[in-house]
């Protein structure tokens, strides 16, 4: 047999397969109480213009809170504050990130890890 008409078989007996486990599902009486459940819910949610997250709050407070500790405001944990002193201007720039334009300037002038020993405090 060539190799295409081999896979073109094997995918076929995994759709059938598929076709069958799918039709099991669809016979479940917990899966077609779940579907209408679910089809009941999103009716009243429409009725009374209330979104998926809104009713996860009246169910439990605690919801909206929950998920916002877990992903922060945009989704990333904030940087810690670095605090660096020119030790030859005794110039002081804080930043939270690598872009300030100080910074890079003297690692421009300084190098990299000269720049990196200025720092004199880093916290959250």
């Amino acid at each position: 047999m060539t190799s295409v008409l081999k896979d073109y078989i094997q995918k076929e007996q995994l759709l059938k397969k598929l076709q069958e486990e799918l039709q099991e599902l669809e016979n479940n009486s917990e899966l077609k109480e779940e579907i209408e459940f679910k089809e009941r819910l999103q009716a009243l949610m429409t009725e009374y213009g209330k979104l998926a997250r809104e009713v996860c709050e009246m169910i439990d407070p605690s919801y909206n809170r929950q998920s916002t500790k877990k992903s922060g405001m945009d989704g990333r944990k904030k940087r810690p504050l670095k605090v660096y002193k020119n030790p030859h201007t005794e110039e002081v720039v804080e930043t939270r990130g690598g872009n300030h334009k100080i910074i890079q300037a003297w690692k421009a002038e300084f190098g990299n890890e000269e720049v990196g020993s200025w720092v004199i405090d880093e916290s959250a």
